[in-house]
């Protein structure tokens, strides 16, 4: 039991607290302290009656959870949402958002879009994101400066781009960026080969070899179409993920994202490197790419996180829809109504997510000495009455919309669902500018 503090910079009165450990715990009438960047506290409420605090919030019929981590996406595509819809995965890349990206994506389209995607994020319970996009020197500037925690995944293709002309300058861009964000506390740094259909086998072999000697993450779309698996076996006689393996690619700190297509040796080679995976059911279902077998990796013992993926292949960055959406993806795909309960979608959303990215020991959950990141969602509306399960609503009925406070590091940057850091109206009016320009280039 941790020892009461005397004093404490800001004291919160939830009606519920949900600290996700043990998981499907709700502490009902308990308290939360936050001194500097962190928890100092977590004990009932008729024991706080001695602390001195320099702000106390009282929020009856909320509820406090970690804040939500989103462990994959491109957030500076929020400025494509809506671009280019209802087409397969290869030909809305080849033909539309590829071609789109060549004609805008710069460092103002990276620092707009980027916090486009913050606003949305913080609005809707999001306190980490992943990001793997162009100028993830911007985004970390930008997120930094707006308080958002968030790993950058440098992106690495054999392909030139607007950032880059080969993998061998992204990564010396990458390794670049690594270096000048070591001072940062919010911004981590991984790297973000894109997926083996756009990264050599040598190529993928230099990033295993940096990653090993840097203990660096890695995140990789793998397997997200079955399409792509055959292609890679007819091309090289075997599944990706066996390349990866091969190539020392796949361990502890790699993060698979999609995995759509896996058969049991899979799923094993998962187990066996310790490697996560990032589910992300709304893009998947959308571009109509697969289903990721979530209920065998849980009970296979794979760490599962959740991801919304960009807003121009969902369309939205919203993670209490993606709790939703995957853990009745997982009923019906196994055609078991107990696959993937609410304790567990919430798991998979914050301290999944965490031990994805290697965050665990600092956010994920609400424990005493770990970052404070998290959010205060308002169950009083009629969507989520009666209120038998305060969890159950949390996944099932909230939509992201009852999210009305949230902190990061101990610093609330929404309060009563109002933006502190953010001028919302001309974040608004720079996003329909680059609108404009998009549509104007397509007309031409």
């Amino acid at each position: 039991m941790s020892q009461i503090p005397s004093s404490v910079d800001t004291l919160i009165h939830p009606e519920w607290l949900v600290p996700v450990v043990p998981r499907g715990t709700v502490l009902e009438n308990y308290s939360l302290a936050i001194t500097g960047q962190r928890i100092s506290a977590i004990l009932p409420r008729d024991e706080t009656a001695g602390i001195e605090a320099g702000r106390v919030i009282e929020l009856p019929g909320h509820a406090l959870t970690p804040g939500l981590i989103n462990a994959h996406g491109h957030a500076a595509m929020s400025l494509l949402r809506g671009y280019a819809d209802d087409l397969p995965l290869m030909p809305w890349l080849e033909n539309h958002i590829w071609p789109a990206e060549g004609a805008h994506v710069s460092a103002e389209f990276v620092a707009d879009g980027t916090e486009l995607a913050i606003a949305e994020m913080i609005r809707s319970g999001t306190t980490t994101f992943s990001d793997m996009y162009f100028f993830p020197d911007t985004c970390a500037q930008t997120a930094q400066r707006l308080g958002m925690r968030c790993q950058l995944s440098f992106p690495v293709l054999d392909f030139p781009s607007n950032w880059a002309r080969n993998a061998d300058e992204y990564i010396s861009k990458g390794l670049r960026l690594r270096d000048e964000t070591k001072h940062l506390d919010l911004v981590n740094i991984a790297f973000g080969p894109h997926a083996p259909y756009t990264v050599s086998r040598e190529n993928l072999q230099k990033v295993a070899t940096l990653a090993a000697e840097l203990d660096a993450g890695i995140q990789i779309h793998l397997h997200e179409t079955a399409g792509e698996v055959l292609q890679a076996v007819e091309a090289n006689g075997e599944r990706p993920i066996d390349t990866l393996n091969a190539i020392g690619l796949l361990g502890p700190r790699t993060q698979c994202v999609h995995m759509t297509d896996l058969g049991d040796q899979d799923i094993e080679t998962l187990v066996k490197t310790g490697a996560s995976v990032v589910h992300c059911p709304q893009s998947n279902m959308k571009l109509a790419s697969g289903i990721a077998p979530v209920k065998k990796l849980l009970e296979a013992g794979v760490n599962l996180a959740l991801g919304t993926d960009s807003a121009a292949s969902n369309n939205d960055l919203n993670m209490f829809g993606e709790m939703q959406s995957a853990s009745f993806l997982a009923k019906l795909h196994s055609e078991d109504a107990t696959a993937l309960p609410a304790a567990d979608a919430l798991y998979m959303a914050t301290l999944g997510g965490a031990r994805t990215l290697g965050l665990d020991e600092l956010v994920g959950s609400l424990e005493v000495g770990k970052q404070a990141d998290l959010i205060a969602v308002d169950l009083t509306g009629p969507e989520c009455q009666p209120l038998f399960h305060p969890l159950s609503q949390l996944v099932y009925s909230c939509n992201g919309s009852q999210v009305r406070h949230s902190w990061i590091a101990g610093q609330q940057l929404l309060q009563d669902r109002e933006l502190i850091r953010i001028d919302l109206p001309d974040l608004l009016a720079r996003a329909d500018q680059w609108r404009q320009k998009i549509e104007m280039t397509n007309k031409a």
